[in-house]
């Protein structure tokens, strides 16, 4: 099971970081990716790192602004978004999938969360 959580509403400009924990799996085993939904619109790819940690990927959206990264002793998976845009207001969604590169597609990935609600205000 892949869980979600950490979103909130954030005013433009400001900070949040989401979470993604990882239940009777270990997360260390998984390359994993956040992506993003907003209404009436496509999955899109956020952020993806490896099951090491040595490798990441962003969308040039998100680049400069949003940081991935891992604790596998705490089966933890975050997201720091900074410099929050009104247009970065979505669902996101943590996914984890097996192998050791990244996963810049939604089926690259075998399992996935629920979803955590960001909303960014003016």
């Amino acid at each position: 099971q892949v869980v979600e959580s950490g979103g909130e509403s954030v005013q433009a400009g400001g900070s949040l970081t989401l979470s993604c924990v990882t239940s009777g799996r270990t997360i260390s085993n998984y390359f994993v990716g956040w992506f993003r939904q907003a209404p009436g619109k496509e999955r899109e790819f956020v952020a993806t790192i490896n099951w090491s940690a040595s490798m990441t990927d962003y969308a040039n959206s998100v680049k400069g602004r949003f940081t991935i990264s891992r604790d596998n002793a705490k089966n933890t998976v975050y997201l720091q978004m900074n410099g929050l845009k009104i247009e970065d207001a979505a669902e996101y969604y943590c996914a984890a999938g097996d192998g050791w590169g990244l996963g810049h597609v939604p089926r690259n990935y075998e399992y996935w969360g629920q979803g955590t609600q960001v909303t960014v205000f003016s």
